[in-house]
């Protein structure tokens, strides 16, 4: 398959999420994988409808061993101001994790908060002329916080040394969990 160009691998994973086609081969590739990562990581609006069409028949996947695993916005509220973030942080979520676990993040980083970004407007956009101002300045909060902290992982152990490092006469401040 090495030599199969880019553009027929991107042809037979777009067949497959509109026609349901299964997979020809039991074992999928790696330059597989990664193809079919990008063409559910870029910014379009195709890009996502074919995510989303596979993740509501994530069976048909199981060949590409996807990690479809969420937790939706993490830290950050899911329906800021009663926004729904929701989709948009599981896309970003799946891109994360898939390309790390093939080591191939860093390289598609800016790609995948791009597309998050890109899916929070879009989101942004079926909401009411009146609010989308404030579900557009939240989509821009929303994105320059994984595109500066998103490759950080933080542990509930990294958050509670760091409690211990703010001065006792401010520990009041913190949240209690």
């Amino acid at each position: 398959m090495s030599g199969t160009p880019k553009w027929l691998l991107s042809l037979a994973v777009v067949a497959t999420v509109i026609l349901g086609i299964p997979s020809a081969a039991a074992a999928v590739t790696t330059e597989q994988k990664l193809a079919l990562l990008s063409d559910f990581t870029q910014t379009s609006v195709t890009s996502y409808n074919a995510w989303n069409s596979a993740r509501q028949n994530q069976g048909a996947w199981t060949d590409y061993q996807l990690n479809w695993s969420t937790d939706f916005c993490s830290a950050s509220p899911d329906n800021p101001l009663g926004f729904d973030f929701k989709l948009s942080c599981w896309r970003h979520d799946f891109g994360y994790r898939n390309y790390k676990e093939m080591a191939q993040f860093e390289p598609n980083k800016s790609r995948i908060d791009s597309a998050f970004y890109e899916d929070l407007k879009r989101k942004c956009a079926t909401y009411n002329v009146f609010v989308r101002p404030a579900c557009y300045s939240l989509a821009w909060t929303y994105y320059n916080a994984v595109r500066v902290f998103g490759n950080t992982a933080v542990t509930k152990a990294d958050i509670e040394r760091a409690k211990q490092q703010v001065r006792p006469e401010h520990r009041h401040m913190l949240a209690t969990s």
